[in-house]
């Protein structure tokens, strides 16, 4: 069965976010666990959290179908030493966070070398940060987003995703989330049938599909291997609908969260009308 829904907001409060997702007939979504464009937030009070999971069993979402996201401020791989502590704690309270509204996973960015220091150098400062986090909290799984290689972001192929999660020691804490319209702007074709068959194989080859645990659903502006991370509606831009057709019938992404994070909110529930049919 598949689990389609969207990045919701969580404005007026986080039990807003599964009635957000409940209103555009969602069946999973993804959600900032605090104000992402802040370092910094004030810890949960005992009424916020109650009222999170209260709404979440009310409206019928399961912890296996939500997959927050850390704020784009972290930088698990930053080259700077004050930068870095600061990132790896954040991104520490990110996962209590998620401990504390009883979630399983929190999606990540890896990190980026910013041109000042090396590829592998980076590769083993992000391995680090998630072995620090895993090691200060429990349950909640770390999940490694796919970028499109913009800039000096690092997972943008598939090695270096796979090099990160060889370096973390408890791998049952270790997960990856598939971005279509990364995939498609680093260079993986998905447009067709022997094209998305060779990037899934590829994926599992290098990686392995028992990493997968949600992915971003989203259509690209520009072409292929362009290296730009620009988000399109669904079948309106370069990635095209046969992709998320061959996508929606794939049973390897089953019971996992399937999240849109297109660029026009006002036809989210059209968007996912439009997936669900395409079963």
């Amino acid at each position: 069965m598949k689990f389609v829904g969207a990045h919701v907001s969580i404005s007026g409060g986080l039990e807003n976010a599964p009635k957000n997702a409940a209103a555009i007939g969602a069946k999973a979504f993804a959600l900032f666990t605090k104000n992402q464009r802040q370092w910094e937030a004030k810890p949960y009070e005992k009424a916020q959290i109650e009222a999170f999971k209260n709404e979440c069993d009310r409206l019928g979402f399961s912890a296996d179908h939500i997959l927050p996201h850390d704020s784009y401020l972290i930088n698990l791989g930053a080259p700077e030493d004050e930068s870095l502590a600061r990132s790896r704690a954040a991104f520490i309270d990110e996962m209590k966070r998620c401990e504390e509204l009883g979630l399983k996973a929190l999606n990540l960015h890896p990190g980026s070398h910013k041109n000042m220091i090396s590829q592998e150098e980076c590769i083993a400062r992000i391995a680090d940060s998630l072995n620090i986090a895993l090691d200060q909290t429990t349950r909640v799984t770390a999940v490694i987003e796919n970028t499109a290689g913009q800039g000096g972001n690092l997972g943008f192929c598939f090695e270096q995703i796979a090099a990160i999660i060889d370096r973390v020691e408890d791998k049952t804490r270790v997960g990856v989330c598939l971005d279509t319209c990364h995939l498609f702007a680093s260079g993986y074709d998905l447009r067709e049938q022997a094209a998305y068959k060779k990037t899934m194989n590829e994926f599992d080859r290098v990686v392995g599909f028992n990493y997968l645990r949600g992915m971003h659903l989203n259509d690209a502006k520009a072409p292929l291997d362009s290296k730009l991370d620009r988000h399109e509606s669904i079948g309106k831009g370069e990635i095209g609908l046969e992709a998320f057709r061959l996508i929606m019938n794939d049973p390897r992404m089953d019971n996992m969260p399937l999240i849109l994070e297109t660029i026009d909110d006002t036809i989210w529930a059209a968007e996912i009308k439009l997936l669900y049919s395409l079963i």
